[in-house]
């Protein structure tokens, strides 16, 4: 089967077509025939090392890459799945040598949900890590009633956006200027257009500052100045993070497969698909993401 893999580390360039057998599942593993798999940035730091660097991945000769994936359930594996099941999954082992993008993967039982009717791969392919990153890591808000969110418009933002707006709180958006009538569709309650001095311009909106944010966008420090003292920030990626100035406690979201999870998340969120290209043209894909600019996921079909 093909598979996209790296063996050396740099831009979209090294993206490695290669031939390797079909994977075998076992215990508590379905093999998926694979229909669509999302891009995601951390395929795009998988690639260029900098996952390796923040030791996140340990050292190997060959990474697979993709996360998300919606496709057909090929082998069940004695699960509580079925040959020819409707699935989307996560793969959250990141240092394995086949990713997502490929023609096979094979899953932990527990990293897959049944696709809802009426969803596309394509559709369902966009759900999985961005879907449970938002909820993973507004679980670590404990005390929120105003929340920021950065990045509000981007895949994991819109959805962080949208579940705090389910849950009732009062959500405070920050995304470029044109993107104010989508953040607001998707439930936010305020808008910060992103640029200079964003604390004050989130303070006078909410007096002393929000009680929570969720750094999508990776501001560090400056969105930090936009929390209470006290309050809570959560940070998004490896290194990420600030020290707690003002006594903000600041938490990770170190994302995790939940199939029970993803099967309600992928039954209320709207999927968002920004293009769909063939798997030959990942490094196409790669470079698109890495120039900015991408609302939703763009999506590959073996």
């Amino acid at each position: 089967m093909r598979a996209v893999v790296v063996r050396r580390f740099g831009g979209p360039e090294v993206l490695e077509f290669a031939e390797v057998p079909v994977p075998e599942p076992g215990p508590g593993q379905v093999r998926v025939r694979v229909a669509a798999a999302a891009v995601n940035p951390v395929d795009l730091a998988t690639r260029a090392g900098v996952l390796s660097a923040a030791g996140v991945v340990p050292p190997r000769a060959v990474l697979g890459l993709g996360w998300d994936v919606a496709g057909v359930v090929d082998d069940a594996g004695g699960t509580r799945f079925r040959a020819g099941d409707a699935v989307l999954g996560l793969r959250d082992r990141i240092a394995l040598p086949l990713g997502a993008y490929a023609d096979y993967v094979v899953l932990d039982a527990s990293a897959v949900a049944l696709a809802p009717p009426g969803l596309s791969p394509v559709e369902a392919a966009t759900l999985p890590l961005t879907a449970l990153t938002a909820a993973q890591a507004l679980d670590l808000v404990e005390t929120a009633g105003t929340v920021l969110v950065t990045g509000a418009a981007g895949a994991v933002g819109g959805y962080a956006v949208a579940l705090a707006h389910a849950r009732g709180l009062r959500v405070v958006a920050v995304a470029g200027e044109a993107d104010e009538a989508l953040v607001r569709e998707l439930g936010a309650d305020e808008f910060v257009p992103r640029g200079p001095d964003l604390a004050e311009r989130v303070r006078a909106l909410v007096p002393g500052g929000a009680d929570a944010v969720l750094d999508t966008a990776l501001l560090g420090l400056d969105a930090l100045d936009a929390v209470r003292g006290g309050g809570e920030f959560v940070a998004f990626a490896a290194g990420a993070a600030p020290n707690p100035l003002r006594g903000v406690r600041v938490r990770g979201v170190w994302i995790r497969a939940d199939g029970d999870r993803l099967a309600g998340l992928a039954a209320t969120l709207p999927p968002r698909v920004a293009d769909v290209l063939p798997l030959g043209h990942a490094a196409e894909a790669h470079e698109r993401l890495a120039a900015g600019g991408v609302r939703g996921r763009l999506v590959l079909t073996p």
